[in-house]
């Protein structure tokens, strides 16, 4: 099943980053997407946006809710499942965390990508086809330096890892996607110092978007016969666990 042989696809975390960025990807090769974020009004934008190719579909959807989730999504019937939906952790040190701000990101980053999953493949598995993307990050393969964000990330690592055990012989493949420093708003759930968000991309050149869009389609796009387990992917000068960047092309 090349990405040809896929007709509907369902995105999480659909109305910035590297959601939305996926549905335009999707919709312009010709699929129907269901977008999914808790953001109505960024949906209705994106659907309504011109020369898409296939119909975006908005649905506003908590995924920490999960009786809406199995609601919207069960009674779906789709070939791709791009879990992007995610926050970040607090930039505080651990032991001042906000109790709240732990439960939010596990809430999110692992059992709404569980649930979403889980309310998904009862179908998949019953048509004999379908792919299951999940958004990681570095953060969940590489020991950087934030213990909630990390410990999420690192849950979908191995629930993608798990996912192809027990999908095994069901026709359902399953790729991680794990980028390093990427630029969207996920700084924005981090912390409210603006200059802190702005100074996030800035330093050497990080990847966008678009480019794990990119990645992601790519992987959707190979023969039933070949599954991208795991793409980890970063900015030419980010190295997991810190930044190097050669003294000859820095720049600025």
């Amino acid at each position: 099943m090349a990405l040809q042989d896929y007709k509907i696809a369902l995105v999480t975390g659909a109305s910035s980053g590297i959601g939305a960025a996926t549905v335009r990807l999707l919709a312009a090769r010709g699929l129907t997407v269901h977008a999914v974020a808790r953001r109505q009004e960024r949906l209705e934008a994106l659907s309504s946006q011109k020369g898409t190719g296939g119909d975006v579909i908005p649905h506003a959807v908590d995924m920490r809710d999960r009786v809406a989730v199995y609601e919207v999504f069960g009674g779906l019937e789709v070939d791709i499942l791009i879990n992007s939906a995610g926050i970040g952790s607090r930039f505080e040190p651990f032991h001042e965390l906000d109790p709240d701000n732990i439960d939010a990101t596990l809430e999110t980053n692992v059992s709404g990508t569980l649930h979403a999953a889980r309310a998904v493949a009862p179908g998949m598995v019953a048509r004999g086809r379908g792919h299951i993307v999940n958004i990681g990050s570095i953060f969940g393969l590489h020991a950087i330096g934030s213990a909630v964000y990390g410990a999420s990330k690192a849950a979908v690592h191995m629930l993608s890892q798990d996912l192809r055990h027990d999908l095994k012989g069901t026709g359902i493949r399953v790729t991680e996607v794990s980028p390093g420093r990427t630029d969207t708003e996920i700084f924005a759930t981090m912390t409210d110092d603006k200059a802190v968000q702005a100074g996030m991309a800035q330093g050497f050149e990080i990847i966008t978007a678009e480019d794990v869009a990119q990645a992601v389609v790519w992987a959707l796009d190979q023969p039933w016969r070949v599954n991208i387990s795991l793409i980890e992917m970063t900015a030419t000068e980010q190295i997991p666990g810190g930044v190097g960047i050669h003294p000859v092309i820095r720049q600025g």
